[in-house]
């Protein structure tokens, strides 16, 4: 169903703000440079106007903070239809690209600068190379789409492309215009999808064990996730989204990024932001010591959120297993379907079951 909003002001006598239109779509594209929130806090901006070397250019180009590129493909003026052709086919043109064509798109749009060096900054985090377009998803940017059109999006992701929409409608305001977008997907699922995806390779059915990553650094303590039972994301959507994957009764194996894997157990419970988990019925934040982004605790897109579980086994940060090929991914949870992840898992039955 075609999405649509409507603004009204809040007064005793509301009064409903009537819809405008950008002078250009270009225009947008500059707005989203100039301010990349526009399109997402999660992402960074790598490219404008990238040429493909067979006569197209992708509108955006951004990078998650576990590597995955993420192609943006405003309407312009094309059709519904041709829009996602031609994202789609950008598409399998990104598929090829490796960490140095992407530090070179980097370069050239931000004259000269270094990706890696920009994206620690952006993500605190250092970007593995490896991981670099390990996943991709698109994204099309439209004022509207025709209901054929979001037919076929919604039946691409459903089929493992990792595809969504952003709409984005103007409103004129006295002398001023406001510009609001809404997602035909939730982001979230797509994320996931994209993860759950991967680049084209060798793969296999998945396995039915998670992977999840455990950021241990100030935000938060493996101590206390193995003495409580849980393990948590937060900071951002794009870091506590994959959390819903995981449903109670199912086996996850945790690994602390830099460090190694660390634990095994069982999920007994359902994602649950900071505000509401509880620990021995006390508030969780009151008797954690470490942050867990409490200062965001009522903040729904920054909070914290956790999944209770119990652990089969579990070792201190000092003992973390790690091992050349060992399976290892940015994103809070995954459903690895690489040849690595099965024996990583193997491996690891051995040592901690």
């Amino acid at each position: 169903m075609p999405i649509s909003h409507a603004v009204w002001t809040v007064s005793k006598a509301p009064i409903e703000i009537s819809q405008g239109v950008l002078p250009s779509e270009q225009m947008l594209e500059d707005m989203i440079v100039a301010q990349p929130r526009i399109l997402s806090s999660e992402w960074m901006l790598i490219g404008r106007q990238v040429d493909t070397g067979y006569g197209g250019r992708i509108d955006l180009l951004a990078i998650a903070p576990d590597g995955s590129l993420v192609l943006v493909e405003l309407k312009r003026d094309r059709t519904p239809r041709e829009v996602v052709a031609q994202a789609l086919d950008y598409a399998a043109w990104i598929d090829g690209l490796d960490a140095d064509d992407v530090a070179g798109v980097y370069r050239r749009f931000r004259n000269g600068r270094s990706l890696s060096s920009d994206f620690q900054q952006r993500f605190g985090q250092v970007l593995n190379e490896e991981m670099i377009n390990q996943s991709h998803q698109v994204v099309i940017v439209a004022a509207a789409l025709d209901a054929s059109s979001e037919r076929i999006v919604n039946y691409l992701n459903d089929r493992g492309v990792a595809i969504n929409v952003l709409f984005f409608q103007v409103f004129d305001c006295d002398e001023t215009q406001l510009l609001s977008r809404a997602w035909l997907i939730d982001p979230g699922d797509v994320q996931v999808q994209a993860a759950s995806t991967g680049k084209r390779g060798e793969k296999e059915p998945w396995n039915g064990e998670y992977y999840v990553s455990f950021g241990a650094d100030g935000q938060r303590s493996w101590d206390e996730a193995v003495k409580y039972g849980f393990v948590s994301g937060g900071g951002g959507t794009w870091y506590s989204n994959s959390l819903r994957m995981l449903s109670e009764g199912d086996r996850i194996w945790a690994k602390i990024p830099g460090k190694g894997f660390v634990g095994v157990g069982r999920v007994t419970g359902s994602r649950t932001p900071a505000k509401d988990f509880l620990i021995e019925n006390r508030p969780a934040l009151s008797v954690l010591q470490a942050g867990y982004h409490r200062e965001f605790s009522e903040d729904p897109e920054k909070s914290e959120y956790f999944v209770s579980v119990e652990w089969k086994n579990a070792l201190p940060e000092a003992q973390a297993i790690q091992e050349v090929g060992m399976f290892g991914n940015q994103n809070t949870v995954c459903k690895p379907t690489t040849p690595s992840w099965r024996k990583t898992v193997e491996k690891l039955k051995e040592a901690l079951l």
